[in-house]
């Protein structure tokens, strides 16, 4: 056989061979998208609508294993809305997984019990089955988080009451950063946070957030 045969042969055989281990590692990384839909309340006419990548922060880590150790009883159950994202009004800072709470919550209406949660397959396809993929919308009516809205979080919060509020005083947006040795057991852990560019939600409007969260 020619040497550059055996060499053709060879690459072949590498290749396959990291592809094999590619398909078969199984890896998956938690990843959060969002979905902004607003909506005048009388005429249905649509506001504002986009979508955009979220940040998945460290306290999620602590979510997820205090849940697969079973020590989590209240799970992921709300989304809360703000206006203290930090840096430009069109073009607020990046936000980092330290961050532990919003920096300014909507003080009425600005935390919300999910709306719907709903399995989705990899195609988008609702069903009742367990998938790796789960929607989780959120609905803030008229009254509800009036303002320049710029931040939100998706909590798993102390008390499923929207009105007791546990934020950690400990995280970015303050001058202390993240320190992982406090006892989070009494406070609101925030897994997923996100800042956009301000946009402003009317008293008329209603406002439909969807995270996605795949697996």
């Amino acid at each position: 056989m020619a040497h550059s045969e055996r060499m053709k042969r060879a690459n072949q055989q590498v290749r396959m061979g990291l592809s094999v281990q590619h398909a078969d590692s199984g890896i998956r990384t938690c990843k959060g998208t969002f979905i902004f839909d607003m909506r005048d309340a009388a005429t249905g006419e649509q506001l504002a609508y986009f979508e955009k990548d979220n940040i998945i922060t460290l306290d999620a880590g602590l979510a997820a294993a205090a849940h697969f150790k079973g020590d989590l009883t209240g799970g992921l159950k709300m989304l809360a809305v703000g206006t203290g994202a930090t840096g430009a009004i069109l073009s607020p800072d990046a936000p980092t997984n330290e961050q532990r709470k919003l920096n300014t919550e909507c003080a009425v209406g600005g935390r919300k019990l999910f709306s719907s949660s709903t399995y989705r397959t990899a195609a988008g396809v609702a069903v009742s089955y367990r998938t790796n993929i789960v929607d989780f919308t959120t609905t803030f009516l008229e009254a509800d988080a009036v303002g320049g809205l710029n931040e939100m979080g998706l909590l798993v919060p102390l008390s499923i009451n929207p009105a007791s509020k546990n934020p950690v005083d400990n995280g970015a947006g303050t001058t202390t950063a993240y320190d992982p040795t406090i006892d989070m057991s009494g406070y609101d852990l925030m897994v997923n946070y996100l800042t956009f560019s301000v946009l402003s939600k009317p008293s008329t409007a209603i406002l439909a957030i969807t995270w996605r969260l795949s697996f």
